[in-house]
């Protein structure tokens, strides 16, 4: 069962909280974040890094500052997971 969480992120010297979820898939996960609408995944690559993923629509409305704030985000997640 996924549980939602929040993500908290410092970013630009502001304090985001972003709604999220774990999904877990046989050997693998996925985390799902809403940012500034829109959904991101991040899966685990072969080498054990975070990729994010946006769909179609995602990628069309997506601006520079929001590219950093992913990337804030993914580098977050993997933070989490080294603990």
């Amino acid at each position: 069962m996924e549980e939602p969480f929040s993500i908290m992120v410092i970013y630009q010297g502001q304090e985001y909280s972003f709604d999220a979820r774990l999904a877990t898939m046989g050997y693998t996960h996925k985390f799902y974040v809403m940012i500034n609408g829109m959904e991101v995944i991040y899966e685990p690559d072969e080498e054990r890094n975070y990729r994010a993923i946006l769909n179609d629509i995602g990628q069309g409305a997506i601006k520079d500052s929001d590219i950093e704030l992913i990337k804030a985000v993914g580098d977050k997640i993997e933070l989490i997971r080294q603990s």
